[in-house]
């Protein structure tokens, strides 16, 4: 019987129904998913009333559609916003993140519900949503930065969890998990997506959900795996020196941490080889960065309440946070308007085949261009957010030559497209403008 096994059959007991009526529930809400989720879709509000149950009882949630969850989330977060005032800030663009840190702690939770109109100091215009976005597209780069010492990759560098050393690299560290948390709040709170991906025991944090051992795949799989060979052996007959202490490096140096007082005194046998294995990966994924967790825990559930969240999985709490990582381009084709030119132009036609030609790298690029975010919204480009709510991407006719740039209005989701005279002098002043252009909205 192997480690995934043993976990998959202490949840199931774990969230056995308590009572008949319990089970009677689940069945009937299990039995009948797509009609609910039908319903609730056309009658969103059902949610707060008679299928509120839905989302009371965990196993009901499982049931619900993302989309259905993130509409009940949205108007739930939108009720706690109402009354409460813009927040405006004004940072330096080489120093977003300390300015940033140094004016959001100066305010409370209420204070940070409010609708937030972000400037850069220096730079001319005024925030209708492009330069906020940017702003939330910085600080996701920034945070993860080992320069502050605070996360630290997995091992195939695809997530990131908090760096338990974060303590010896900077000073107030908690302070700045207090931050970052808020920051991930905001973001979430008021829908804006983020350059974030934090590993599976971390997701279940912010969620309250059980962390179990093979959540460690998400963090380190090479380990992972040779603790799954460690359930296969037997501990004796191949010699393992083991106890219930783990290793960990602290820039260079090896420190051992015992995993309960006189670990390291104890050997691991083949009787408590598995509690060995629960033991350290709880320590690798929650108890050895626990001050850092809390701190950024707290952050967080100012600006989104525990209960709320909840209703969510680990792999939707994932979405939400940093949006469908694919650029579909077929999508945005489909849903792009055009002021000027129409779908037939031939500047049009030229637009689309250059960028169809380009790596994905330079889609994300070109979104970051046009939009002021490199991701995708969550249900596709249909429902892409400008400053009036639900903006599609539009191109605009523009005048000049073929020696101007193409320009981009972010707060709106648009694109001024000069009127080229040859296919490779679009391509080449597109290509450019998405590369050189796209932090930045003087030139908008």
């Amino acid at each position: 019987m192997d480690l995934a096994h043993d976990e998959e059959r202490g949840e199931a007991e774990d969230v056995a129904p308590k009572d008949r009526r319990e089970a009677i529930l689940l069945k009937f809400v299990q039995g009948h998913g797509n009609v609910l989720n039908s319903l609730v879709s056309q009658s969103p509000a059902l949610l707060e009333d008679s299928f509120s149950c839905l989302l009371k009882h965990p196993q009901c949630r499982t049931v619900l559609d993302f989309d259905n969850k993130r509409q009940y989330f949205t108007t739930q977060m939108r009720k706690l916003r109402r009354h409460v005032r813009t927040l405006n800030l004004v940072v330096r663009r080489s120093n977003v993140f300390e300015d940033s840190f140094m004016y959001l702690r100066l305010h409370t939770a209420q204070e940070l519900r409010g609708r937030l109109s972000v400037k850069f100091d220096g730079e001319e215009g005024i925030d209708a949503g492009g330069p906020t976005r940017e702003w939330f597209q910085i600080l996701a780069r920034e945070m993860f930065k080992p320069d502050y010492g605070l996360f630290k990759p997995s091992a195939d560098s695809s997530a990131f969890q908090p760096d338990p050393r974060s303590s010896i690299a900077v000073d107030r560290h908690l302070d700045y998990f207090r931050f970052v948390g808020r920051i991930v709040g905001k973001a979430v709170a008021d829908g804006h997506l983020l350059d974030a991906h934090f590993t599976r025991s971390f997701y279940k944090h912010i969620l309250g959900l059980k962390v179990t051992p093979s959540d460690m795949q998400s963090l380190d799989p090479e380990y992972y795996r040779n603790l799954m060979e460690l359930t296969q052996m037997n501990i004796e007959e191949i010699g393992l020196d083991l106890t219930f202490s783990a290793d960990i490096d602290v820039f260079g140096s090896v420190r051992t941490k015992e995993l309960f007082p006189g670990g390291a005194e104890i050997p691991v046998t083949e009787e408590n080889k598995r509690d060995y294995i629960r033991l350290v990966t709880h320590y690798r994924m929650t108890n050895g960065i626990r001050a850092q967790l809390d701190a950024f825990l707290e952050g967080f559930h100012e600006l989104v309440p525990a209960e709320l969240i909840s209703i969510f999985d680990e792999n939707e709490l994932e979405l939400l946070i940093a949006g469908v990582p694919e650029i579909d381009l077929d999508d945005l084709k489909a849903n792009t308007e055009y002021v000027g030119y129409s779908a037939a132009s031939q500047q049009i036609r030229w637009f689309w085949k250059c960028l169809e030609g380009l790596p994905s790298e330079d889609h994300a690029r070109f979104l970051m261009f046009v939009t002021g975010t490199s991701k995708v919204p969550l249900d596709g480009f249909k429902n892409l957010i400008g400053m009036r709510g639900v903006q599609r991407f539009t191109i605009h006719k523009a005048y000049g030559s073929d020696d101007a740039l193409p320009q981009s209005h972010s707060c709106f989701n648009q694109l001024d497209l000069p009127a080229y005279n040859t296919e490779a002098a679009l391509c080449e002043k597109l290509t450019y403008a998405i590369h050189e252009c796209t932090e930045g909205y003087g030139f908008g």
